[in-house]
């Protein structure tokens, strides 16, 4: 399989409009999967793409203090 046939098949994947999407309606589904996929690789390649949204890759023991139990 092909990175080109790899990319159709999610863009039709993700051609199947959500509920919202549907409820606001679109001329062209596939250009918009298109569009939307294209941001998401963009995003997941250079995290500083959208530097007002930050993604952080933590495992739960570096996100709180290990709380002592009582003596």
């Amino acid at each position: 399989m092909t990175d080109e046939r790899s990319d159709q098949e999610r863009v039709e994947s993700r051609a199947h409009l959500l509920p919202e999407e549907a409820a606001a309606g679109s001329d062209d589904a596939h250009a918009q999967a298109g569009a939307i996929l294209a941001e998401s690789d963009a995003r997941e390649a250079d995290q500083n793409v959208a530097p007002d949204t930050v993604l952080e890759r933590r495992t739960s023991d570096q996100t709180v203090n290990p709380v002592e139990p009582p003596d």
